[in-house]
């Protein structure tokens, strides 16, 4: 049965990269099973009749030649003296059949450019063209096949030095995104735990007060405490288990901007009056957009909250032609009070950044209270 035309390009990139996951030993054997292979052609195909039949000894000999590609990461070097010593003792003491290519030699230059320090790899650049010319003098002594044999050896070692080179990259690749996703798990835990404590503080340090004056304040102010809590938790037992997960389980989707309203009313529970708005046509955003709206909001809220002493806020969400912008304005104490150094208005600004948008902060209308906007231009999907 033959795979679908769209699909063989991925079955075989699967297949590689299984290959490339086995054990190094496994590898190195199949490697020198193929080598083996090759240099067995010349010895079954015809041959001139006019030339003498090959005979097991020289066949023994090509073999002893390969074998020692089963060590070639543990010591390519030694491999290569043994590759060039058995290789030599063919062409002095037999008459066997000759190879279209010295596959073992360019097996291990290959090996030698890519998993060798700088200076194993220099001495042996340096050496080749001497051995090569050396075994072109003991074969043919053709100017053609000593260019040949340059040729296709300083090719073998290009390719070692480009796969050495591709293997840093990807290493350092896979650092950075791991440097990112860190960067990233970061500031959600901040936005949750800095939000859901601060929400609890302020409950917390109302509850005594309402207990002597107003005891049904209080115990909302209780339920406040209780409610906050146990969507911190879920939100961190949601995010822990997406980083217990494997790649392909699914994941709980993070808040996004349907979610506003529910962290609005917990934010009203502090007793600050918060409106909402919404202007524009709203739609369905892409999960990493949204999310990074609830958090923009969520953040400059938890701001207002612990540093602006504010008694009112007005969240506004507009949502344009290509571009969706939330603000958030209180009339508290001003760009003094709301905490511009912190690490909170950095994850708004890299949430920000992440998506192409930009942010901008400053005093509120007529110079009272704080008012921070993030503009995020959507995608063609989101349009």
């Amino acid at each position: 049965m033959t795979a679908a035309p769209g699909r063989w390009p991925t079955a075989v990139a699967g297949r590689w990269a299984a290959a490339r996951a086995l054990h190094p030993r496994v590898v190195d054997l199949a490697v020198a099973l193929l080598v083996q292979v090759a240099v067995t052609l010349p010895f079954v195909v015809p041959r001139d009749p006019r030339l003498p039949e090959a005979d097991w000894a020289a066949y023994g000999l090509t073999t002893l030649t390969v074998l020692p590609l089963v060590w070639r990461r543990r010591a390519p070097v030694a491999v290569l003296l043994a590759s060039l010593g058995t290789s030599a003792l063919y062409e002095l003491a037999l008459d066997g059949p000759g190879q279209p290519l010295p596959y073992t030699g360019l097996v291990i230059v290959y090996t030698i450019a890519d998993l060798s320090p700088p200076r194993r790899r220099l001495g042996v650049l340096l050496v080749l063209p001497v051995v090569v010319a050396g075994s072109v003098w003991l074969n043919t002594r053709s100017v053609r096949e000593l260019t040949f044999s340059l040729f296709v050896f300083g090719t073998a070692y290009a390719f070692g030095r480009l796969a050495d080179t591709r293997r840093r990259a990807n290493r350092v690749e896979a650092e950075q995104a791991a440097a990112r996703e860190r960067a990233r798990i970061a500031r959600e835990m901040h936005d949750i735990l800095s939000h859901a404590v601060s929400l609890m503080v302020v409950q917390a340090e109302a509850g005594p007060v309402a207990v002597r004056t107003a005891p049904e304040r209080a115990e909302a102010a209780f339920d406040a405490i209780s409610e906050t809590g146990r969507d911190a938790m879920a939100q961190l037992r949601r995010m822990l288990g997406v980083l217990r997960e494997a790649d392909d389980a699914p994941r709980s989707p993070q808040p996004g901007a349907a979610d506003l309203p529910g962290l609005l009313e917990r934010v009203r529970g502090t007793g600050l009056d918060v409106a909402y708005e919404v202007t524009g046509t709203a739609r369905p955003l892409p999960p990493a957009l949204a999310a990074t709206v609830y958090r923009v909001v969520q953040e400059a809220l938890t701001n207002t909250v612990r540093h602006a002493a504010a008694r009112a806020a007005t969240v506004e969400l507009a949502y344009g032609e290509d571009h969706v912008r939330m603000s958030v304005t209180d009339d508290g104490r001003g760009p003094r009070g709301a905490g511009g150094g912190g690490h909170g208005l950095i994850g708004v600004r890299e949430r920000a950044a992440a998506h192409g948008g930009g942010v901008e902060y400053g005093p509120g209308p007529g110079g009272r209270g704080f008012r921070i906007a993030v503009t995020l231009p959507l995608g063609g999907e989101a349009r």
